[in-house]
């Protein structure tokens, strides 16, 4: 039987409360399930919540409003923070990124999270 996984997007403004709202859905209050990209995509791969079989869903409700708020402003809050953490080789491209972010040009947090659905756990994300 198919888990349904429930993210309310109207609580999701900024990349950490995403990883709040999917950890509390999939794993209860407080419950984790990533907090950083690389931590999500193997979260989506099994073994850390959901069902070993891998049949779950996970249903985005108001997909829209959170689409709006993790666009290219939080997209270049979440650069800056990399920027300042990240290995001085990859500071030219994380610096290129994040000028296109603030632009309002490339992939947006919303982008990355939605990439990851795809290439981890194709089909499972549904956006509503």
């Amino acid at each position: 039987m198919t888990v349904t996984y429930v993210l309310d997007g109207t609580q999701i403004k900024t990349l950490e409360d995403f990883w709040r709202v999917i950890g509390e859905a999939v794993n209860g209050p407080g419950g984790y399930f990533g907090r950083n990209l690389d931590a999500f995509a193997d979260c989506l791969s099994g073994g850390f919540g959901t069902p070993d079989d891998g049949d779950f869903v996970v249903e985005w409700r108001e997909h829209q409003v959170s689409r709006e708020h993790l666009g290219h402003p939080e997209t270049a809050r979440q650069l800056e923070i990399r920027l300042s953490r990240c290995h001085p080789d990859n500071r030219p491209q994380v610096s290129a990124e994040l000028a296109e972010a603030r632009g309002g040009r490339g992939a947006t947090v919303f982008d990355w999270l939605t990439e990851i659905f795809e290439d981890r756990a194709p089909g499972a994300l549904r956006l509503s």
